[in-house]
């Protein structure tokens, strides 16, 4: 890994010789991703440079590392899921020092300029950045990124445990409070995977009557062991049904990677209920028009969080116990992780180790 280039409290490089850092490079569509020694990056004004500790694998990467020439930077370095410490800043950077520890997810950055940046809304810019796709992301041992980009990692928290909460730990953070649910509330989880082991945890610890839907028995004592009160098998019958007769839920979070269960789910939602999905598909849902306008039903979809969010995420999860399930793999098992993503061979998170020698 390379080392920090500065000395502690200064923003400049103590010495212009850069070393180059190992990095995972996806070169032509459908190719496997190349080991590579790429050079390092100096920030120039308003970024900085992170050593990279821990980067996570996301389903969206499989996209970028299919697709390199879609992306703007190319060959692509994918990796939105950075957690790491700050080597080195640019002119102009304020509230950073080198050595933080920090995370960069999904939000990779902003114009500042645009209508929804001026209102705060950063994650919808019109400009927005993503790490791996706008500039080379964090499967590297070191990426640089605009400070706008930059969330402080709590002390006490794992740089693994990190990784992931900048992409899916505030997703579904952010997926529960937003519905503004009052206390005792009910919220069920469709899917206990990479998003939705997470997203019963924070039901649980955030006060709410916690339903898991999972497909299997056998899921049952995982998803009590997360935190949820009640499980639903959803081979043994419509989950609509199986949750309206637990009460119904007022939340219902689809982390699955499928639309097809959406519109079923309906029957379970109690007045003025919401489902609100994170894993997507190319598909289409169908919904009944009667019953969303009889019981004030609502449909929607959450994206992720901005770097506030990222930092709320991580204080809540530290405080609460809250923490990704997480499955270490060497920077240069990057293609194998991928591979694994794409077949469904992946009970939760698995987060590439920057650290490991040469």
């Amino acid at each position: 890994m390379p080392a920090a280039d500065s000395p502690a409290g200064s923003s400049q490089p103590a010495s212009q010789a850069y070393p180059t850092a190992r990095a995972m490079v996806a070169t032509e569509p459908g190719k496997r991703l190349e080991p590579r020694e790429i050079p390092i990056e100096r920030p120039r004004p308003g970024w900085a440079r992170v050593q990279v500790i821990a980067s996570g694998v996301c389903r969206a990467d499989l996209e970028y590392a299919a697709n390199p020439e879609a992306s703007q930077d190319k060959p692509v370095t994918p990796g939105h899921e950075i957690a790491g410490i700050i080597a080195e800043l640019g002119d102009d950077v304020r509230g950073w020092s080198l050595g933080d520890r920090v995370a960069v997810g999904w939000f990779g950055g902003s114009c500042g300029h645009c209508a929804f940046c001026r209102v705060g809304d950063v994650v919808h810019c019109s400009e927005l950045q993503v790490p791996g796709s706008s500039y080379p992301g964090g499967w590297s041992e070191s990426v640089t990124v605009p400070a706008s980009a930059l969330a402080r990692i709590p002390d006490g928290m794992d740089f693994f445990d990190a990784a992931p909460m900048g992409c899916a730990g505030v997703t579904t953070f952010n997926a529960i409070r937003k519905a503004n649910l009052a206390p005792g509330s009910a919220v069920a989880v469709l899917g206990i995977g990479g998003l939705g082991h997470l997203a019963i945890q924070f039901a649980a610890k955030m006060g709410f009557h916690t339903i898991a839907i999972a497909r299997g028995a056998e899921r049952a004592g995982l998803a009590r062991s997360l935190g949820a009160h009640d499980f639903i098998d959803a081979t043994a019958g419509p989950a609509g049904k199986a949750l309206a007769a637990l009460g119904g839920a007022d939340l219902v979070v689809c982390t699955a990677q499928t639309s097809e269960p959406v519109s079923g789910l309906l029957a379970g939602l109690r007045p003025h209920g919401r489902i609100t999905l994170l894993g997507v598909d190319s598909g289409s849902i169908t919904l009944p028009a009667a019953m969303l306008v009889m019981h004030e039903l609502s449909v929607g979809g959450v994206v992720t969080g901005n770097t506030r969010d990222i930092e709320e995420t991580m204080g809540f999860a530290l405080t609460t116990g809250v923490r990704p399930l997480v499955e270490r793999m060497p920077l240069e098992a990057a293609n194998e992780a991928l591979a694994r993503i794409e077949a469904g061979n992946v009970a939760f998170r698995i987060v590439l180790d920057a650290v490991g020698q040469r």
